[in-house]
This record gives structure tokens, C-alpha cells and sequence, in this order.
């Protein structure tokens, strides 16, 4: 099993069946906030779309597509990062998150960022890796700049959320400026 220990407090580790109900617990709670951004979050209204989900988070990990974990926060389910996509051809890695809103301002989700990054350097030798936002949420974008990566661009019009389409700010780190 993946698990990455980043510090006392903060840990990932590879999702699996036995986090639905505590993930769909977290959606449920923070819906209002979390459907803002993400859009799957209105097609997430009972546990078994959770474990769904995960089923689908399996299979692309067996599969070397991708790779999702939850996010451990003194031992507590409170959000997930994952690489939505491997794309082994080129090397490059997108990395996807999401945290509940009762943990953010704690630095938990940059310290996870930075850990996946490391991860597609040192383990999966990608040479990129890529993170995007929607251009107006500030929190999410800030991880990416924290963290040093380049803003290269904005995708306009680049995915459907709330009966809108929302712009992307896309960021993006090569392996030689992480090292």
C-alpha cells in the first residue's frame, strides 16, 4: 500500500473502498463549498457514487493512468490529491486536489502538492508536472505558486461548472527547475 508520512500531521495515502463513507461524509458536508469548483460533486449524492468512484480510482492506479490518495490529517480523512492523468509518452504528470474547507489555511494542501511533485520526479521520472485552476479560485491557484510552479497560460472556457464555463490558469514545474 502507498503511504507517504510529510510531516507529524499530514500524511497521504492510496485510497481505498474503506474511505467512501468518510470521503462522502466530507463532500457532503462541505458540498455547498466544494461544488464551487468541482464539478462531479452535484453528481455525488450517496455513498455508493463514492464508491464508485473509487473502484474508478483503483483501476486507473492498476491500470498506471493515474493515482489517487487521501489526504491524513492527524490521522483523519480531509480531502484528496491524486495524478489525474499519467501521461507516460511525455513524461507529465497533472496533479488534482481537494481539501475541506474546515482544513484549509493549515498549509495542508501545499504540503501534499509538494510531496506528489516529489513523487513524479524521484519515483515516476516524469519530466513535468502540470496543475490547473479555475482562474477565480484564488486558494487552489496559490498552491502552484507557493510552490515555484510557472504560470503558463490560461485555457479559456476550459470545463462546465454550475452552468458555467469557468476559465483555467494553468501551472506548470520541470523536473530540472524542482531539482
Amino acid at each position: 500500500m502507498f503511504i507517504h508520512k510529510i510531516d507529524e500531521e499530514v500524511s497521504l495515502r492510496l485510497i481505498e473502498t474503506r474511505d467512501a463513507e468518510r470521503v462522502f461524509e466530507l463532500v457532503d458536508r462541505h458540498r455547498l463549498h466544494l461544488r464551487t469548483w468541482l464539478p462531479w460533486v452535484d453528481h455525488t449524492t450517496k455513498v455508493e457514487d463514492t464508491k464508485e468512484a473509487i473502484q474508478g480510482f483503483r483501476k486507473g492506479y492498476a491500470e498506471d493512468k493515474s493515482m489517487t490518495v487521501v489526504i491524513l490529517y492527524r490521522d483523519s480523512v480531509v480531502g484528496m490529491t491524486s495524478f489525474n492523468k499519467l501521461d507516460w509518452t511525455n513524461k507529465v504528470a497533472y496533479i488534482g486536489y481537494w481539501l475541506a474547507e474546515d482544513y484549509q489555511g493549515k498549509g495542508i494542501m501545499t504540503k501534499s502538492a509538494k510531496a506528489m511533485t516529489d513523487f513524479a520526479f524521484s519515483s515516476l521520472k516524469m519530466n513535468k508536472v502540470d496543475i490547473t485552476a479555475a482562474v477565480e479560485n484564488r486558494a487552489s491557484r496559490a498552491v502552484p505558486e507557493r510552490l515555484g510552479f510557472t504560470e503558463e497560460g490560461v485555457i479559456r472556457e476550459e470545463e462546465w461548472v454550475n452552468d458555467r464555463f469557468v476559465d483555467h490558469a494553468v501551472y506548470g514545474m520541470l523536473q530540472r527547475e524542482w531539482c
